[in-house]
C-alpha cells in the first residue's frame, strides 16, 4: 500500500483542506517533487514545500509508519540528510537523520474512496479492470495514451534490437537476419527462430550465396532438421527413399565440416496446434530463398519508404520439393506457399517498422523514424483476441499504430495489474 501512499503524493490526490505536521505546524505542497524511479534515495527530488510559513526546497520520503525509516535504515544513510519532509500514514516514531536533525513529519492517509478503487482495480473479474471508465473518456486523453504506448512499444523493440546488434559485435546487419528469423516463428517457434539464426554464419553462407539449394541444406542443417530423428518416425522411410533429404543433409555434413558448424538441437522446434505452413521447414526454406535473392539485407529494407514496398521486398515461396511437402517425407497437395498479406503486415510491424526504428535512433537519422512511425498509421489495425477485447470497451483501433499500443496497455500494465502507472487506471482511481 506504500506504493499507493506515493501515487497519492505524487498526484496530489490528497482531500480539501489544511495539512499539518506532527507538531502542529502547517504544511503547503507547491511542488511535490520529482518521483525517483530507482531502488536508491529519497523516494521524491527536488520537492518545495511551505512548512510554518518556511520554504523548503529538497527531497521527501515516504513510509507507511514512522519507524520504517528506522527499519530501511536511512538514519545511517547520508543519502537521506537532505530530506525535508517525511510523509507518513502512522506517525509511531520521531525520525533522526545521519547528520542528527529530526525531520517534520506529514501525516497523509489515502482517501477512502481512492483505496476502494485501488482494490477494485486490482481484485475485479472483469478485464480490463477499468473498462467501467473508458467510454466516458475524452477523445482527446486516449490518443494521447495511444501515441505514448505505441512510442514506449518502439522503444522495447528498439532496446531488444540494439542488444542483439551489441550480442552479435556491432553488427546491425545480423541484428536485422536474427529479427526477421525471430519474428517468422510467429510467436510460438520465435524462441527457437532466434536461437537458430544467431547460429547460422551469415558470413559462410554468403560464400554459397549464388547455389539456394546450399544455402537451404545450412539453413536446414543447422536447424537439426537434418537429423533422421527430426523426421517423425513414420515419415523416415518416406524422406530417405525421396532422396531429397539425403541429398540436403550430405551437403550440410560437408558444409559443416568445412565451416566448423554444429547444429541446435531439433526438440526445441515446436509442433503442437502449430498449422502446417507455419512448420519451421516451411519457414526455413522461405528465408532461405529471401536471402537467396538478396532480400534479407538491412540497406535493401532502408530504401523502403511504402508499406507496398516492404510487402514486395518481404514476399518469398519456397522451393519446388517445399511446395509438396511441409516436412519431410511427408507428401502434401501443391502450394507456392507465398505469405498472405497479414502475414507480410505482421513482419512489416514486428521486424521492419522497429529496425527503422532502431537504426534511425542509432545513426541519429530522424527520418527513419519518423517513417517508421508513418508507416504504422497507413497499416491496417491487427486484429486479435486483445484487440476485440479493448473494442469491446470502447477503444477501437483504426490502424496498426493503434494496435501495437492496444497489445502494449495489456502486456505492460494490465497483465502486471501496473494500474499507477496507466493514464486509464488514474482515471478510475479519481472516479466517485
Amino acid at each position: 500500500m506504500e506504493k499507493l501512499l506515493h501515487y497519492v503524493w505524487k498526484h496530489k490526490m490528497w482531500p480539501a483542506g489544511e495539512m499539518m505536521t506532527t507538531d502542529g505546524r502547517v504544511v503547503e505542497v507547491i511542488d511535490t517533487g520529482l518521483y525517483n524511479r530507482r531502488d536508491q534515495g529519497p523516494d521524491f527530488f527536488n520537492a518545495k514545500v511551505r512548512i510554518g510559513g518556511t520554504l523548503w526546497v529538497g527531497n521527501v520520503e515516504l513510509h507507511l509508519r514512522s519507524s520504517d525509516w528506522y527499519l530501511h535504515h536511512h538514519d545511517r544513510d547520508a543519502a537521506y540528510n537532505n530530506v525535508v519532509l517525511h510523509v507518513v500514514s502512522e506517525a509511531d516514531a520521531d525520525v533522526l537523520t545521519e547528520d542528527g536533525h529530526y525531520l517534520p513529519q506529514l501525516l497523509l492517509q489515502v482517501p477512502q474512496q481512492v483505496r476502494e478503487n485501488y482494490e477494485a482495480l486490482l481484485s475485479t473479474d472483469h478485464y480490463p479492470p477499468c473498462y467501467q471508465v473508458i467510454p466516458s473518456l475524452p477523445q482527446l486523453m486516449k490518443h494521447a495514451w495511444l501515441a505514448a504506448l505505441q512510442t514506449e512499444r518502439l522503444e522495447q523493440k528498439t532496446q531488444a534490437i540494439a542488444q542483439r546488434a551489441e550480442r552479435l559485435n556491432g553488427s546491425w546487419e545480423d541484428a536485422y537476419f536474427v529479427t526477421l528469423a525471430r519474428n517468422y516463428g510467429f510467436g510460438i517457434n520465435g524462441e527457437a527462430f532466434e536461437q537458430w539464426a544467431q547460429g547460422v554464419p551469415l558470413g559462410a553462407v554468403g560464400k554459397h550465396r549464388d547455389d539456394l539449394f546450399q544455402i537451404e541444406a545450412i539453413f536446414m542443417g543447422q536447424a537439426g532438421l537434418l537429423q533422421i530423428e527430426a523426421v517423425p518416425e513414420r515419415y523416415q522411410a518416406d524422406a530417405l527413399n525421396e532422396g531429397y533429404f539425403a541429398k540436403l543433409r550430405n551437403e550440410y555434413q560437408y558444409l559443416a565440416h568445412k565451416f566448423s558448424m554444429e547444429p541446435m538441437n531439433f526438440s526445441i522446434w515446436r509442433f503442437l496446434r502449430l498449422r502446417p505452413q507455419n512448420f519451421p521447414h516451411i519457414r526455413i526454406a522461405q528465408l532461405a530463398n529471401l536471402y537467396y535473392e538478396r532480400r534479407a539485407g538491412l540497406s535493401m529494407l532502408l530504401e523502403c519508404k511504402t508499406v507496398e514496398q516492404l510487402r514486395e521486398l518481404l514476399q518469398t515461396h519456397v522451393t519446388p520439393y517445399w511446395e509438396t511437402h511441409y516436412t519431410f517425407g511427408a507428401e502434401s497437395a501443391r502450394n507456392s506457399k507465398k505469405l498472405s498479406v497479414s502475414s507480410l503486415n505482421l513482419l512489416i510491424i514486428n521486424t521492419a517498422i522497429p529496425m527503422l526504428f532502431a537504426v534511425g535512433r542509432h545513426r541519429q537519422k530522424e527520418e527513419l523514424c519518423d517513417r517508421a512511425f508513418d508507416l504504422l498509421e497507413q497499416l491496417k489495425a491487427e486484429q486479435n483476441h486483445i484487440i476485440r477485447m479493448w473494442a469491446e470497451c470502447g477503444l477501437e483501433a483504426r490502424s496498426a499504430g493503434d494496435s501495437q499500443a492496444l497489445i502494449q496497455l495489456k502486456k505492460e500494465y494490465c497483465d502486471r495489474k501496473d494500474c499507477l502507472r496507466c493514464r486509464f487506471g488514474y482515471e478510475y482511481l479519481k472516479k466517485k
